[in-house]
């Protein structure tokens, strides 16, 4: 499907990667051999499956000691989306802001698990939806309250509070903006990270609307946020939740079990 899109075949994938600096080109001047790194690489190249991989110095952040390979690789994707989530609602992360009541579905995802601990490094009130297995999981994450999203009031979207949500961050494309209004309070909008089809019509409609959808399609997010995340990891602050981790001769059973849609966290490839 996305053969028209991309460079060429066959394509290596994966964007997120977390390694040592191997070699360094003659304009390089921030890193320098054996420095730790992060690194979120264009998604049309992708190239994080292999051993080795060149990157631009601007999509690299160092990481700092203490932070993992394995924690900083589940960051750039998830970690940024989920970051610009909250950035696009206002959220501040310093202890300052004001706090709204806010949803994360999906909260067990690679995006859901960080929305839900940088919602309440904001000063949100955290409700979020998973499977029952990840209930736990998600509570460990800082989340006010969780709902099994097979349950009737997990499918309801109903806060065990009677609360309504000022904001939803949707990290699942199974939720429709028909499901997801009833929710809301009076000006409440949704931030949908996994738009489908009925989504993206429904921000059109509802763009001068008090309740209302908006899209997050792209992450715009660099470097400095990488650095943002990172800090935080090693502040212990946010950490990543690593579902599995798989050697790299058995990267296809990774893949496999990523494509399944059920991972708690982020699935590691390791060399």
């Amino acid at each position: 499907m996305l053969r028209p899109f991309l460079p060429k075949f066959p394509c290596i994938p994966v964007t997120d990667v977390a390694g040592e600096v191997a070699e360094v080109g003659s304009s390089v001047r921030e890193f320098k051999v054996a420095d730790k790194v992060l690194c979120r690489l264009k998604f049309g190249k992708g190239g994080g499956l292999a051993e080795y991989v060149v990157a631009s110095e601007s999509k690299i952040a160092a990481r700092p000691a203490g932070v993992s390979a394995a924690d900083a690789a589940g960051l750039p994707i998830s970690g940024l989306t989920a970051l610009q989530a909250l950035m696009s609602i206002g959220t501040k992360f310093d202890g300052t802001g004001r706090g709204a009541d806010i949803l994360v579905t999906a909260a067990s995802g690679g995006v859901g698990m960080y929305a839900v601990q940088l919602a309440k490094l904001g000063n949100h009130h955290v409700t979020a939806t998973c499977g029952a297995r990840n209930m736990e999981v998600v509570r460990a994450l800082g989340a006010d309250e969780v709902l099994d999203y097979k349950t009737p009031e997990g499918q309801a979207l109903t806060s065990p509070s009677g609360r309504k949500y000022d904001y939803v961050i949707n990290t699942t494309d199974a939720s429709r903006w028909s499901a997801l209004r009833p929710s809301l309070s009076g000006r409440g909008r949704v931030v949908d990270v996994t738009p489908n089809p009925g989504n993206y019509i429904a921000s059109v409609l509802t763009m001068f609307a008090r309740k209302k959808i908006s899209m997050l399609a792209q992450v715009s997010l660099g470097k400095e946020h990488m650095r943002f995340l990172l800090e935080l990891v090693a502040e212990g602050k946010l950490r990543t939740v690593v579902d599995s981790r798989h050697p790299f001769k058995k990267a296809a059973e990774a893949w496999e079990r990523s494509m399944a849609g059920h991972a708690t966290g982020k699935i590691i490839v390791e060399m």
